[in-house]
């Protein structure tokens, strides 16, 4: 492109597509997100934003509505399909970092982020019903082609740089790598819902219990009045491999999910009820993708999902589309639309290939496991069954998929490009 302000397309307005065209904006930097619905809804389940993605999003201005939509997360508690606790964790600020973890709901994050796009950069600044078809990079930049969902005719936008943050099937990452092929399934099925109940364990605490070896449970709240719990019950139904159709809107069935914890007790609710009662219940193989050696090339980048999907083992895949957001806006802020997306590139592979491999591993899970080979009707205390360093490696694999460093997350630098 010519002169005067960079220009960045990002497709996908999802959060990571809407956080980046904050970031850029805050960056001084022009930017259209292109989604492939023609209309954005509040839709889905629940999220965990991990205290580095809610630095990043408060120093974006958003702190304020976090904290009206989230419930912060005080602990994450493992159990035993019985609910005798294994492990309990502070998360947040009671593990001490400047920031608190939340719990929210996925599609309530969405809006309030669309909301401050649209305050912020205008209303034309997100476009609906425009589906990625294909790009041209020139020497003046990049030109891509998008199907209007309401004309059924092609429509041609360009910009100095292309982010493709449209999700595990990202139609970007496709034509980057289009001899890449479909996901990788472990062999896991997640039903996912939200039913209204009373809160439980203190109201701010993100319970796991049993091993996703044969069937897990995971449940937290994300109302601010803590009676919304958001529950995932994972199975392990086969080895894995070549993943299923994975559409993360598919509805799920009760009398597919309800056997498997038919027989489950819990002190703190009703399992039976929890699963029974959900409003709606989504289903979808657990997936990812193996890293790659490069996102994109020349002016055009992948962010979030389209980069690394990953495992929701460690809590992190939406906080890492975060990060992402803020490192690409400072990168294209201090390098340009040539260097900034293979600056940015640069930084944020070496960060979260290694994320995607842990998860993949779910170091947790092995220690759970010998739990309830150990006991399995239960045990007492936890020392009975466990010794203090399996606890200690448990605790361990924890912090390799979720956490960073206390001390460096509370003394760094803002992120912000102007260094405000």
């Amino acid at each position: 492109m010519g002169g005067g302000r960079m220009r960045v397309l990002v497709v996908g307005g999802g959060i990571g597509g809407l956080t980046t065209a904050l970031s850029l904006h805050a960056a001084g930097i022009e930017c259209v997100v292109a989604e492939s619905v023609r209309e954005l809804r509040p839709l889905g389940v629940g999220i965990n934003l991990q205290p580095h993605a809610v630095r990043e999003l408060t120093e974006l201005g958003m702190g304020d509505e976090l904290a009206d939509l989230g419930v912060p997360t005080s602990f994450q508690t493992f159990t035993d399909r019985f609910g005798n606790t294994i492990l309990s964790l502070p998360r947040g600020k009671a593990a001490g970092y400047r920031w608190p973890q939340y719990s929210v709901h996925r599609g309530a994050l969405q809006m309030s982020l669309l909301g401050a796009v649209r305050e912020r950069l205008g209303h034309a600044a997100v476009r609906t019903g425009l589906t990625f078809e294909n790009l041209t990079e020139g020497r003046g930049g990049v030109v891509a082609s998008l199907r209007d969902a309401r004309t059924g005719g092609l429509v041609e936008i360009a910009a100095d740089v292309l982010v493709g943050a449209d999700g595990l099937h990202s139609t970007v990452r496709a034509r980057l790598h289009p001899d890449e092929g479909p996901p990788l399934w472990s062999g896991i099925r997640m039903w996912r819902g939200i039913t209204e109940s009373r809160p439980f364990l203190g109201g701010s605490t993100l319970l796991i219990a049993g091993s996703n070896h044969s069937c897990k449970l995971v449940a937290y709240p994300v109302s601010p009045d803590r009676t919304r719990i958001n529950w995932v019950a994972e199975v392990k139904v086969a080895e894995g491999g070549t993943a299923p159709a994975a559409d993360w809107s598919r509805q799920g069935r009760l009398e597919d999910v309800l056997p498997h914890f038919a027989d489950w007790k819990l002190p703190w609710f009703d399992v039976r009820e929890l699963l029974s009662n959900a409003g709606r219940i989504l289903d979808y193989p657990m997936v990812d993708r193996e890293p790659l050696p490069s996102w994109g090339r020349g002016r055009t980048t992948l962010l979030g999902d389209a980069a690394h999907p990953m495992y929701p083992v460690g809590s992190n895949g939406g906080s890492q589309a975060v990060l992402d957001a803020r490192a690409l806006a400072r990168c294209l802020a201090a390098a340009g639309p040539v260097d900034g997306p293979a600056a940015y590139e640069e930084e944020r592979r070496p960060a979260t290939a290694p994320l995607v491999l842990a998860n993949r591993e779910m170091p947790m899970e092995r220690t759970i496991q010998l739990v309830t080979e150990r006991a399995p009707l239960g045990f007492g205390d936890v020392s009975e069954v466990l010794t203090p360093a399996e606890l200690a490696e448990m605790a361990a694999g924890h912090r390799r998929t979720t956490d960073m460093d206390v001390a460096f997350l509370n003394g760094r630098p803002s992120w912000n490009a102007d260094g405000r």
